[in-house]
C-alpha cells in the first residue's frame, strides 16, 4: 500500500485539515501519514482558536515517517507561520520527498485567518518552487499576487504568474465564483477550464 502524507492542522470539527486528508487517502486506497502544524478549536460553524507547533516538532515528524516508510506522495496544508512553512520546505528538499502538493491554506470557510501574513512570502520563495502542483482558491491567489482574481481571465493569468514562481503546475480553483464553478489549470503549456456543475449543498466545510 503507497504511503501519502499530509502535512496541515488537526480539526477538532473533523471535516478539515488531517482528519479529512487521511479520509480521503484512505478512500483512494493509500496509507495516510500526517505531521501536525498546528491544533485547531472549531466545529462546522468557525475556527474559535489554533495553536501553531514549533516548527522542530513538525520536522521531527516528517523525519519519523520518511525515515521508516516509503512515502509516495506529500500534501501540505494549514501550515500557520512563515517559520513552519520554511522548515517543511527544508525537510521536503532534504528528503526529497515526491509528488509535493501544496495547498495554501490561509483562512478558513468561515473567514477566519489561519496564516500569519509573513509566511506568505515564504510559500512563494521556499515551497512552490518544490511543488508537483500548487493549489489555491480565489482568495488565497488573490493573496498571493496581491490583485484581484475574480474573473475566468484573471484566473487564467494568476495561474500564469503563480506558475512562474517555480511550480510545475498550478491548478486555480474557481468554487467561489458566480453560476457554476471552473477550476483553471496551467503547467507552462495546457490552459484548461475544468468546468462542473455546483453541488446545491450548505455543507462546504473542508471543501477548499
Amino acid at each position: 500500500m503507497k504511503v501519502a502524507l499530509t502535512i496541515a492542522g488537526s480539526d477538532s470539527g473533523g471535516g478539515a485539515g488531517i482528519q479529512a486528508d487521511l479520509r480521503t487517502f484512505a478512500a483512494h486506497g493509500l496509507h495516510g501519514a500526517s505531521a501536525i502544524t498546528a491544533v485547531t478549536a472549531q466545529n462546522t460553524v468557525a475556527v474559535v482558536d489554533y495553536v501553531a507547533l514549533e516548527p522542530r516538532m513538525v520536522v521531527a515528524q516528517i523525519d519519523a515517517v520518511a525515515s521508516d516508510m516509503p512515502v509516495a506522495a506529500v500534501k501540505t496544508g494549514m501550515l500557520a507561520t512563515g517559520p513552519i512553512v520554511e522548515a517543511v520546505a527544508e525537510a521536503v528538499a532534504r528528503r526529497r520527498l515526491p509528488h509535493l502538493v501544496v495547498d495554501p491554506v490561509m483562512a478558513a470557510k468561515s473567514g477566519d485567518r489561519l496564516l500569519d501574513p509573513v509566511a506568505e512570502a515564504a510559500y512563494r520563495e521556499r515551497l512552490f518552487p518544490l511543488a508537483e502542483v500548487v493549489t489555491p482558491n480565489l482568495a488565497e491567489a488573490e493573496a498571493l499576487l496581491r490583485r484581484p482574481v475574480r474573473t475566468l481571465d484573471a484566473m487564467a493569468q494568476a495561474a500564469r504568474d503563480l506558475h512562474a514562481l517555480g511550480p510545475r503546475a498550478v491548478l486555480v480553483k474557481g468554487g467561489h465564483l458566480e453560476g457554476d464553478p471552473v477550476d483553471v489549470f496551467f503547467d507552462g503549456r495546457r490552459l484548461e477550464e475544468l468546468r462542473a456543475p455546483r453541488i446545491d449543498t450548505r455543507h462546504t466545510h473542508g471543501t477548499g
